[in-house]
């Protein structure tokens, strides 16, 4: 495997530096100075690098996407076989304190969302990141209806439940944590999954 070049170590240290900053600070509050203090670099290299801020915070996002993907694939590798089992280590991935997610990660994905109301290259971006990951919960919500006998034609509707729940967790962990009791929200959304899947049965 190729050694990274220069430019793309930078540009790493310098999406690291805004995944610091941002997570404490939100994007808002991320400022190209704070960024290259972060990163370790001087704010003339954060220029040279990247265009503007918005440019970091889109290979941000990429990074996280790609690190969500991972983390899936690894825990659908050590899951169960049963395609119920399977769908529920998969939300596990996202929502399990056993699966130990970033705090940092999670909250730059909720400051990413928040960005994306406002920046139309930023909710392209982001709206392409959901769709993907949906995409992925219903693949895994269809499987499991095919082999209890339910009706295929409410996978879609499922997969919504159970992906708003996955994105509505990670946004209350972050700016509300005490409305949610300590390592309930894997547990909750696999009784769920269950109930959504077994009230599709014919």
């Amino acid at each position: 495997m190729a050694r990274p070049t220069n430019t793309e170590e930078r540009r790493a240290e310098i999406v690291a530096g805004l995944r610091k900053v941002m997570a404490r600070r939100g994007y808002e509050g991320a400022s190209v100075a704070e960024i290259a203090r972060a990163a370790g670099l001087a704010p003339g290299l954060v220029h040279y690098h990247f265009h503007d801020k918005r440019e970091i915070l889109l290979a941000l996002l990429e990074q996280l996407v790609r690190e969500a993907g991972e983390r899936a694939q690894r825990a659908l590798a050590r899951g169960g076989k049963e395609p119920l089992e399977r769908l529920e280590v998969y939300l596990d991935a996202f929502l399990s304190r056993e699966a130990d997610p970033d705090p940092e990660a999670v909250a730059c994905w909720v400051a990413i969302g928040a960005e994306a109301i406002r920046d139309a290259k930023v909710k392209k971006a982001y709206g392409v990141a959901l769709r993907t990951s949906a995409a992925a919960v219903e693949a895994l919500v269809m499987e499991a209806l095919a082999a209890s006998g339910g009706k295929p034609a409410e996978a879609k509707v499922i997969a919504a439940a159970l992906h708003a729940a996955i994105q509505g967790y990670l946004l209350v962990s972050v700016t509300a944590p005490e409305l949610v009791p300590r390592g309930s929200a894997a547990g909750a959304t696999r009784r769920l999954a269950r109930m959504l899947i077994q009230g599709a049965l014919p």
